[in-house]
C-alpha cells in the first residue's frame, strides 16, 4: 500500500515538473514583445477609458501611438498638455492642438418646437427616435435627455428640452455624441472659448422648417455670402468648415444676420459678460438673452 502511495506521488511530481518546463518554454516561444513606449504611453493618458479618441480604451490608444497607428492629439480628455507628452514621448512633433468639445446642432426649446405629437412611449431619446411621434422635426432634439444622463461628469443639464453644456465640467470625452440617436451632438475643436455652430440639423426645404421649428435653418445662404471662406449650404442646411476656422475671426456680423437665429455661440462667457448670462447651473435660462454688445447667444 504504501509502495503505491509513493509510485503515485513520484508520478506526479515527474508530471508536474515536465508540465512546468513546458509551459515556461511555451510562454518565452509565445510571448508577445511589448514596446516599452507603449506602457510609458498608457501612463501618460489620463486612464478615462471614455473612447473619445475612437479606440475602445487608453490601453488600446496607447498601443496605436506607440506602433505609429495613430497620431498623439486624439486624446480629448488631455487636450494638449497629453499630445505635448505624447509627443516627446514618440519624438515627434505635437503640431497645434486644440480641446474638442461637444455642441449641439439644435437650439430649439420646447416652445420654439412646432407640431407637437401626441407620444406616450417610453421616455428616452433611444425609445422616441425609433417610435416617433414627438413633433414636426424629425432632426432635432427629442429633449428626454439621454445625452444628460450618459454625462459622468456632470457637465450636461437639461434645460426647456434642450441639453446645455457646462464647458468647465466638460472633458470631451464623446460619451453624449454617441448616446443621442439622432446624431445631433457633434465633436468640434475649439479653437477659441467661445465657437460659432450651426445650432440646426434640418435638412428638409426652407418652407418645411419654419412649418415645424422658428429657429430652423432655411438654407437662405446670408451665412455663406458672408463668409464664404467658412460657410457652405449643403442639402439645404448651413455648415461651418472648422478645419478653416483660426478662433481669430470676428463673426459677429454674420450671427446678427442670421434671419432665423440658428447661429448661435458654444463655450463659456467672456468674464465682462458673465453677470448678464445664464449658465447652466444657475436657474432658468431664457430663449434669447437680451443683447449684450454684440448680442451673443450662449448654448454652453
Amino acid at each position: 500500500m504504501l509502495t503505491t502511495i509513493l509510485t503515485s506521488a513520484a508520478v506526479m511530481l515527474v508530471l508536474g515538473v515536465i508540465f512546468s518546463v513546458l509551459l515556461i518554454e511555451a510562454n518565452r516561444r509565445l510571448a508577445v514583445e511589448v514596446d516599452p513606449r507603449e506602457a510609458e504611453v498608457t501612463v501618460a493618458l489620463p486612464g478615462a477609458n471614455c473612447g473619445g479618441c475612437g479606440f475602445a480604451s487608453c490601453s488600446a490608444y496607447a498601443k496605436a501611438v506607440a506602433t505609429g497607428r495613430a497620431d498623439v492629439n486624439r486624446c480629448s480628455v488631455g487636450g494638449p498638455p497629453v499630445a505635448e507628452r505624447l509627443a516627446a514621448l514618440m519624438g515627434v512633433a505635437a503640431g497645434v492642438t486644440f480641446p474638442f468639445r461637444p455642441v449641439i446642432h439644435c437650439s430649439a426649446t420646447a416652445d420654439q418646437r412646432l407640431q407637437h405629437g401626441d407620444y406616450r412611449g417610453e421616455a428616452t431619446c433611444s425609445a422616441a427616435h425609433v417610435t416617433g411621434g414627438v413633433q414636426g422635426c424629425t432632426y432635432g432634439c427629442l429633449g428626454f435627455g439621454d445625452c444628460v444622463g450618459s454625462c459622468e461628469y456632470d457637465a450636461m443639464v437639461l434645460v426647456d428640452g434642450l441639453p446645455r453644456i457646462d464647458y468647465e465640467q466638460c472633458v470631451g470625452c464623446g460619451v453624449c455624441v454617441r448616446a443621442c440617436p439622432r446624431r445631433i451632438i457633434e465633436q468640434i475643436p475649439f479653437k477659441a472659448e467661445q465657437m460659432l455652430v450651426v445650432g440646426c440639423a434640418n435638412h428638409d426645404p426652407g418652407k418645411v422648417v419654419r412649418s415645424v421649428c422658428r429657429v430652423g435653418c432655411i438654407g437662405c445662404s446670408l451665412c455663406a455670402r458672408t463668409e464664404p471662406q467658412l460657410f457652405s449650404i449643403e442639402d439645404n442646411l448651413a455648415v461651418i468648415d472648422y478645419d478653416h476656422v483660426t478662433g481669430h475671426e470676428d463673426l459677429h456680423a454674420v450671427h446678427a444676420k442670421c434671419p432665423m437665429e440658428s447661429l448661435v455661440y458654444f463655450g463659456k462667457p467672456e468674464s465682462h459678460h458673465e453677470e448678464q448670462l445664464v449658465g447652466v447651473a444657475t436657474s432658468e435660462i431664457a430663449d434669447r438673452p437680451a443683447p449684450v454688445e454684440h448680442g451673443l447667444d450662449w448654448r454652453g
